[in-house]
């Protein structure tokens, strides 16, 4: 059993969604996403794909937390855009997700009021179009050991469901290297594994 705050939610997909009013269109993006380097890429292909477009408005949370997050109007009114964008993430509780929204322009401007409304409901909508998937926070945990020890330390990684990303065994006079992501919760257990007793 996990414990609180060893899981959060996230996208499993990327997700679209659409709103219109008064001539403007707003189309919305869901990613799910693991770095701002990343989140730069997907925003550097939108402005690509929409070159034509008013507005490329977005938000983003990352980490189990939330943690950095960021709400940006790229050119509307000071918080009509970003904000009402980052408070669907956060209704949503997502994180590990950019949102972002192209505008075009209808030739009617839609006012405060108006913008927060139409930015909200295009970055909401796209998340009803979403599967929302639960993530794992890890801690990466390097274990050395003796070869004769190989079989205790398997099985404590079995029973504590830690993932394998590296591992090397050289030879059986050299200590064994494993590399594994594991649950916090859990770590402790498999630490013991290592124990000589």
């Amino acid at each position: 059993m996990m414990c609180p705050g060893e899981i959060y939610k996230t996208l499993e997909a990327p997700c679209v969604g659409l709103y219109k009013e008064k001539g403007s269109r707003f189309l919305s993006y869901g990613f799910p996403v693991s770095d701002e380097d990343e989140i730069r890429e997907l925003l550097g292909t939108l402005k690509k794909k929409h070159f034509d477009a008013r507005h490329i408005c977005y938000a983003y949370r990352l980490g189990p937390d939330g943690e950095p997050w960021r709400a940006n109007d790229n050119g509307e009114p000071s918080s009509t855009a970003g904000k009402p964008i980052l408070g669907q993430l956060i209704s949503m509780d997502v994180s590990d997700v950019l949102m972002a929204v192209v505008r075009y322009f209808g030739g009617i401007k839609l006012g405060t009021g108006g913008l927060i409304n139409a930015y909200r409901t295009a970055a909401a909508n796209a998340l009803e179009n979403a599967v929302i998937t639960q993530k794992k926070v890890l801690q990466t945990v390097e274990l050395q050991f003796d070869y004769d020890r190989t079989d205790k330390v398997m099985k404590a990684i079995r029973d504590t469901e830690a993932v394998i990303t590296e591992q090397n065994y050289r030879d059986s006079s050299l200590p064994c290297r494993i590399i594994v992501q594991v649950l916090p919760s859990r770590k402790q257990a498999l630490l013991s594994s290592l124990d000589p007793t």
